[in-house]
């Protein structure tokens, strides 16, 4: 059976992408089922993060120099949060406490 060229379109974005018989070749090697739903730059965008605004996150004050930051997760009272700079410098001097018990 030969394998074409197949024109998808991404889920995404809604642009059509090519799925090449090559691409079609190698997710038939790995046993794959599904063709995919989105085109290379929305799965690249989606492997590096780009979610868009669809992340939550929490504005806090850093308990070490007291600047206003946003963190991406939900902090637990009783617990410090640090901003990017004071989190990079206590960890790189490790002052850092990761213990989560």
């Amino acid at each position: 059976m030969a394998l074409e060229d197949k024109t998808l379109t991404c889920r995404e974005c809604g642009q059509e992408f090519i799925f090449t018989a090559g691409e079609q070749e190698f997710y038939l090697s790995r046993n794959l089922v599904n063709e995919p739903r989105r085109c290379p730059e929305c799965r690249a965008a989606r492997r590096r993060g780009g979610y868009g605004d669809s992340r939550r996150v929490f504005s806090v004050v850093c308990a070490a120099c007291g600047v206003e930051t946003t963190v991406p997760f939900e902090p637990t009272e009783g617990r410090p949060v640090y901003c990017k700079e004071c989190y990079g410098k206590m960890k790189e001097s490790g002052d850092l406490d990761l213990d989560r018990s």
